[in-house]
């Protein structure tokens, strides 16, 4: 599942780690389980944290089994029902073709 749209204006590697968090949005991710959804460095990864948890996008709780888990939030995720998947714009096509 995807970011809703609203999200998705960010840098490629914020939008990857919110992508990869609305999946696993009910049991949250670790670091490490961040990392291996996200084709990219740590330190890319560090940042894109840090400023998704500064926007309050993401917040860092202790999991029911100790673990240190990365949730996203609530508003962040799609509402199946109201977002319907909708063709995708020009504009849109255009910056993922040449990946703006």
């Amino acid at each position: 599942m995807r970011a809703r749209r609203e999200f998705r204006d960010r840098s490629d590697i914020e939008v990857a780690v919110l992508d990869a968090l609305v999946d696993r949005a009910e049991e949250g991710m670790t670091v490490f389980e961040v990392r291996a959804a996200v084709d990219s460095d740590i330190d890319e990864i560090e940042e894109a944290l840090a400023a998704l948890k500064r926007d309050e996008l993401i917040s860092v709780e202790n999991g029911d089994d100790d673990r240190v888990v990365i949730l996203v939030a609530d508003r962040v995720v799609p509402d199946p029902e109201a977002d319907r998947p909708e063709e995708q714009s020009i504009m849109e096509a255009l910056r993922n073709k040449f990946g703006l």
